[in-house]
């Protein structure tokens, strides 16, 4: 599970990336650390078929009776074919979540927090979490108001050797490639998911590790 990560690179980079319009951008600013509940860039497919870049809230809200309702931010790839909570959106909405790194702890008292990203030319090179979003209507509190918001949650699969280093059950599904984006974004359900796979351990590295839960090495690279 993934309930922190990073995007550090500046709005030009994401643009030049996921090949989005200036136009068609929403204003975005660098963030070290982005937790359930947070907004968050994601680029889907506008009305007219082409890519625009937004800001969406992290997490789909899973109302429960006499309780608050619950952000859930990861979608395993086990689930999203034979679950109707996830299915609809996984057919219809899929999107990409621009990320430069991601964190998870490691099971020891106090936690550890370990930040992994790509190995590349840059700091942070970026890379995309394959994601799906819905609207939301409806309380994201106990006692709130209700609300009407769209939501995103990301994909998880098994985890290669460097992240079970750290967690043996999952990690995020990255994709880097345009042919990825557009599979995903466009692609029939089948050959979307084909894209759930580990990531290569050799593209990887552990780029931090102690008590910090922000990331803000290269914060702000459009390069």
């Amino acid at each position: 599970m993934c309930n922190l990560y990073s995007m550090t690179r500046a709005r030009e980079a994401m643009l030049r990336l996921f090949r989005v319009g200036d136009n068609r951008a929403a204003i975005v600013e660098p963030k070290a650390a982005i937790f359930p509940g947070h907004v968050a860039p994601i680029v889907r497919k506008a009305a007219d078929g082409e890519r625009e870049l937004v800001n969406l809230n992290w997490g789909f809200v899973l109302q429960q009776k006499g309780r608050a309702p619950r952000r859930v931010t990861n979608v395993r790839d086990d689930k999203i074919l034979s679950s109707p909570y996830w299915r609809g959106s996984f057919e219809l909405r899929r999107c990409l979540v621009p990320a430069s790194s991601f964190c998870e702890p490691k099971d020891v008292r106090p936690a550890t927090w370990h930040w992994f990203a790509l190995t590349g030319d840059h700091a942070r090179p970026l890379f995309a979490f394959p994601g799906i979003w819905r609207r939301h209507k409806g309380r994201v509190r106990k006692n709130g108001d209700s609300v009407e918001l769209d939501v995103f949650s990301f994909m998880t699969t098994l985890p290669n050797s460097l992240v079970a280093t750290v967690n043996h059950e999952r990690m995020p599904v990255l994709l880097t490639q345009e042919a990825e984006f557009e599979t995903w974004l466009r692609g029939r359900p089948e050959d979307a998911y084909a894209l759930m796979r580990s990531h290569a351990p050799e593209t990887m590295q552990i780029v931090g590790s102690g008590l910090a839960k922000e990331d803000r090495q290269g914060c702000g690279q459009a390069e």
